[in-house]
This record gives structure tokens, sequence and C-alpha cells, in this order.
């Protein structure tokens, strides 16, 4: 495929909004083709800037001939019915994270998507920006000894109470929303030979649904342990930590850094302690970036589908391992 991927937006997410659609528009690789939505009149204010299409419904952007792609920000329990839609209408789907909320069908989805030759990924922005590859290397480098623990903690503040992420019927939660991110740091650093020891749930009063919580790993073979944080009632909190035998590191804005955010790796070890300044960098326009060249390939790269596959089934596991905590107060 060598001219541009016409891609259709299913819905009029804040992420498709603010992040997503104005990526895709600076993007040579995409065209904006089409803009989905319930409501016809924030359809058309959405799709407007870019001089895409309002179509009426979810449905009509998946039979669209004119749309080669599709992302999917809906909440994520509509995920999997939409994912599967389009990859049978032929498109290639980028969707939110998590791809799923169950193991089994991420792994149906995928095995669809082999079938009709068409590429399915998971919407995990932060793996594609390079602070977290130039901190793997140091510890793979030995700059903080053998790794023995590693903790990371995503949380935000709350919204308002109609927000979707308090919504069970539509998969919300904090594990679902911020806990994906430091689960997949977890094994974007530490690989994928983890298991759940334990984890808690958390919901403020009021709440249908785990506004906080936290999980313990430990990796096979060296035992390494891993302490997970997340939560949607917090102050903002985006941060990651490996310790080893001789130092540690330490990575503030992990999760979300904007653009302009200039990534500093804090190295402690025992000559004392460093900052190490990396380069800006995009992580938004290099995810899109990523689903382009998946596209033009017709699949992810086996790795970053294995990658979300093991993390569909650390989630489940901690899902399981939960136990009820008492509510916070407010």
């Amino acid at each position: 495929m060598t001219e541009a991927i016409r891609v259709g937006v299913l819905g009029c997410a804040e992420i498709a909004r603010r992040r997503m659609l104005p990526a895709f528009a600076r993007s040579p690789a995409f065209e904006v083709a089409a803009i989905a939505s319930r409501d016809p009149g924030r359809g058309a204010a959405t799709a407007g800037p870019y001089g895409a299409r309002a179509l009426p419904g979810y449905a009509r952007l998946i039979e669209d001939g004119d749309v080669d792609a599709v992302y999917i920000p809906l909440p994520a329990a509509l995920h999997a019915r939409w994912a599967e839609a389009a990859l049978r209408a032929g498109k290639h789907v980028l969707a939110e994270k998590p791809l799923t909320t169950d193991p089994e069908v991420t792994a149906e989805l995928y095995a669809l998507a082999h079938a009709r030759g068409l590429a399915l990924m998971e919407n995990v922005m932060f793996v594609h920006h390079g602070q977290h590859a130039r901190v793997r290397r140091l510890v793979e480098d030995g700059a903080i000894g053998e790794p023995r623990s590693f903790q990371a903690t995503f949380t935000v503040p709350r919204r308002p109470l109609d927000d979707i992420r308090y919504r069970p019927e539509l998969g919300g939660g904090a594990l679902w929303d911020t806990g994906v991110y430091p689960v997949r740091a977890a094994q974007h650093l530490l690989g994928a030979d983890l298991t759940v020891v334990g984890a808690v749930a958390t919901a403020a009063p009021g709440f249908g649904v785990d506004t906080a919580g936290a999980a313990l790993l430990r990796r096979a073979g060296d035992g390494a342990c891993v302490h997970l944080s997340y939560g949607l009632d917090h102050g903002y909190r985006s941060t990651y930590e490996v310790s080893g035998s001789t130092g540690r590191l330490t990575l503030d804005m992990a999760f979300t850094p904007a653009a302009d955010h200039v990534p500093v790796v804090r190295l402690h070890d025992r000559t004392g302690a460093r900052e190490l300044t990396l380069d800006r960098e995009d992580q938004v326009a290099n995810t899109v970036a990523a689903f382009a060249e998946a596209v033009h390939r017709h699949g992810v790269p086996p790795e970053v589908e294995q990658a979300t596959l093991d993390q569909a089934k650390l989630l489940r596991e901690i899902v399981r391992s939960a136990a009820p905590a008492p509510a916070f107060r407010d």
C-alpha cells in the first residue's frame, strides 16, 4: 500500500480528539477519512477540522468501502465486538488498551487478524518512547548490577462521576484504565516470566468499580520482586524504579509524557547519583508510525503480539487475585 491509509474512528472519545486524531492528521501515512458517532452533532464537530466524513453510527463506518483502517477508542468492554467486526470487514485495527478484558478473546482476535492478513494493534503508547529502551539497555548492561525489584505507579485524579471509567458495564475501573501501564512496564523491562503473588482492589465510596489497586508479582528464575500500584482517585503520579544489587534507576513522567518533555533517568550507584538527560520524543506520533508499519506489513511483529497476549494473562491473574479492601474515606 503506497497511498495514504484511510483511517476511520469509532466515537469521539477524549483521547481521539486530543491525541490520536491530530497525530493521524500530521502523519503522511494516514488520511483521516471518517468519524462515526451516535451523536450527529458531535460527530460533525469532530470530523470537521480534518475534512472527514461524519457517519451516523459505528456499523456504517465498519461497512464503509473508503476506510482502510479503524481506530477504536471506545470503552474497554466494547473493544472486542467492534475489533472483530472491523477485521471481518477487511479493515486493519488499532484499539485502545486493553485490547480486550479476556485473554482468550484477545487470542481469537489475533487469530482472525492472521487469517485475514490484517494488522491488529493495541494502543499502549508509552512503549514507543525511546526512554524505556534506554532504561532497558542500562539494566541489561549492568548499570545497577543484578535486578532485584521493580516498582511502578500510575495514578490520576478523580474525574466527573458520570465518566465511563466508573461504569462497570463498560469495563471501567482502575486496573483496566491505569493499571495496564505499570503491568506492561514490568513486562517491558523484566520480561514475560512474571507471575502474580497477590493483589488488592479498592473502591471509593459510591463507586461500582475499583478506583485503586496494587499487585505483587515475582519473576521466575531469580525471584525479582515487582510491586505495581494504580488508581483513578489520586494525585497524578507516573513513575517507575528498577533496583539492583549495586544501584537503582528512576524514571518520572514514565507513561504519558508530553512531546516537549525532556526525559531524565536518575541513576544511583556506588559512585553516587547522576542524571542522564535524553532526547524529547512524541510517543503518540511514534505509535501512529508503528501502526502504519504494521498495516504495510499486514500484522504487528510477533514480539508485539506476544506482549499483548502476556499482558492480558497477567491482568486476568490480577483480577482473580485481588482481595476486597476497605473503601477510601471521602
